[in-house]
């Protein structure tokens, strides 16, 4: 499995132009939905963020406290092709990144808020070196879509995971009936012909049926779901939080740490807000060779003008199996 590498990306049909200041921002930065990669860079590591936003703008650091806009993926808020599928769509929401077999995948998001007419989409890319003539997102346009009356679930929030037997799934959703997944073609990254969604986690007792962000790790014999409950957007109000499961294989069950299914509004909470940071969550999970990180978003009760702010937070596992949350890297 190759979820997280330490190595470059790739770009998409519409070559990036846009500039942006050349300084470097320290945390608190703006960060909404983050999916980051680490790549080797002769021997030194660089941190490329991707968040929600216009076009997809791209963030970069040298040692995950301190990030420089460099760019978007997109010079467009939306690609066309989704802008058809979705009117009003005004940006682009929680992207993904991975690399495999010499490719970045980049999947995202394209909706309007509270909708369930959503499209998932991908770009690809040889190299995140934007120096290099290989530089050059290519979209690859439609994975999965949803609509009401079509489908019980909302096709966002998607996170592709590769297993160590080289099959690939798409995990997404957001609310309605919940988290799904389905099998991709490898190295292609759309849909298998007779691939069929499957259901993987979901609050059905809850009043709003508030789960989404999935992103799956596979450590030691298991495969570990995280979810993000709740709200993640009302500012100061914000209740978004970080819940986890395990299973022993991929498609689940996932349980929490009491066995409570997924399926049935379990998940092991593991980050949620306090006086100083609300509605953590949305993260993705970094592993390097110096540790793991979980990387998410946040509201900083002193900087409430940045918005959702980008946070990294070291992840330590404890002796049963189960991730266990430290404090941020920078305040």
């Amino acid at each position: 499995m190759n979820r997280l590498p330490l190595l470059g990306c790739v770009m998409c049909l519409c070559l990036q132009t846009a500039t942006f200041e050349s300084v470097a921002w320290q945390i608190p930065v703006s960060g909404p939905d983050p999916t980051v990669i680490a790549v080797d860079s002769n021997g030194a590591l660089s941190y490329y963020a991707f968040v929600t936003g216009r076009g997809i703008p791209v963030l970069h650091s040298t040692d995950l406290k301190s990030w420089q806009p460099i760019g978007r993926v997109f010079e467009q808020a939306v690609p066309d092709w989704a802008r058809r599928e979705v009117p009003g769509a005004t940006g682009i929401w929680a992207p993904d990144i991975s690399y495999h077999e010499g490719r970045y995948y980049l999947y995202y998001a394209v909706s309007t808020f509270g909708s369930q007419r959503s499209v998932i989409g991908l770009a690809v890319n040889r190299t995140l070196d934007r120096e290099s003539p290989d530089y050059r997102w290519v979209d690859c346009g439609k994975v999965i879509e949803s609509s009401p009356n079509g489908c019980d679930y909302n096709a966002i929030d998607p996170a592709l995971f590769v297993d160590n037997d080289g099959r690939w799934y798409l995990f997404f959703g957001s609310f309605w009936s919940g988290i799904k997944a389905i099998e991709l073609i490898p190295g292609e990254g759309k849909p298998k012909p007779d691939a069929k969604i499957v259901s993987i986690a979901g609050r059905p007792h809850h009043p709003t049926h508030a789960i989404e962000a999935p992103f799956v790790v596979f450590r030691e014999g298991f495969y570990y779901l995280f979810a993000s409950w709740d709200r993640c957007c009302d500012g100061a109000d914000s209740d978004y939080k970080v819940v986890v499961g395990r299973a022993k294989q991929v498609l689940g069950p996932y349980v929490d740490a009491q066995g409570k299914p997924m399926l049935d509004g379990g998940g092991t909470l593991i980050l949620a807000g306090n006086d100083r940071w609300r509605g953590p969550g949305h993260n993705c999970v970094l592993h390097t060779e110096t540790g793991d990180w979980i990387i998410h978003h946040t509201y900083d009760m002193q900087n409430l003008d940045k918005h959702r702010i980008l946070q990294v937070r070291p992840l330590s596992w404890t002796e049963d199996g189960w991730p266990r949350v430290g404090q941020p890297l920078s305040n």
